[in-house]
């Protein structure tokens, strides 16, 4: 049976959850078109998060990896369509790392395209009545680093298990228990937020069982 991975980064920046961790582990289990889910949550540190999906990946040899991470103050589910070779925090990841003007891998690809069906997941979800777009950038905290270590990861590693996966990054908005004391922040529910993800993960699902 083929698997999906999804992963999901723990809670950061003072914040006491992080809705893709949440969501992301309620898919673990799930058979989806002949599609097994495996969930996972992952560091919000710079170096750490690749290492840990790297290990999954080399074990599971997974048919496609979802990332999904939090985009506080986005107004619905954003797919990033590329990952760019740039750390550039604003501020310290769970570890105190704040990297500046930073290569993800020196002297790797200046970026990665996604290589999910990105659009059709969007379309998908919008077909559900919940708020989603394309998105150009997935900004340059870990969640980009995460996703473009991911994306060359695969493209060179030249290890059977990790050749020929697809690969892509989901960010969600708030939960509305983030922002209760935000004035004027969009949120989305809980329900919504997992309806997408499973959205995403029947779309990548009919894909990969092609």
């Amino acid at each position: 049976m083929k698997t999906i991975l999804v992963t999901g980064f723990d809670a950061f920046g003072g914040e006491q959850v992080n809705p893709a961790s949440r969501c992301a582990l309620k898919l673990d289990g799930r058979v989806v078109a002949g599609v097994r889910v495996v969930a996972i949550e992952v560091p919000t540190v710079f170096g750490e998060a690749p290492k840990v999906v790297e290990k999954a990946v080399r074990e599971l040899g997974p048919a496609a990896v979802i990332e999904v991470g939090q985009a506080g103050g986005a107004a619905g589910i954003r797919v990033e369509r590329v990952a760019v070779n740039l750390d550039d925090a604003r501020g310290p990841d769970n570890e105190g790392n704040c990297p500046v003007d930073s290569p993800v891998v020196p002297g790797g690809p200046v970026a990665y395209w996604a290589t999910l069906p990105t659009r059709t997941i969007v379309e998908e979800i919008r077909k559900a009545g919940i708020p989603a777009f394309l998105s150009y950038s997935a900004g340059t905290f870990v969640c980009n680093h995460l996703f473009y270590a991911t994306c060359h990861f695969v493209a060179t590693s030249g290890v059977p298990p990790c050749q020929h996966v697809r690969v892509g990054f989901v960010h969600v908005p708030y939960l509305p228990e983030q922002v209760v004391n935000k004035p004027n922040v969009p949120s989305m529910s809980e329900s919504e937020i997992l309806r997408a993800l499973d959205i995403a993960v029947e779309v990548t699902a009919a894909e990969v069982a092609k």
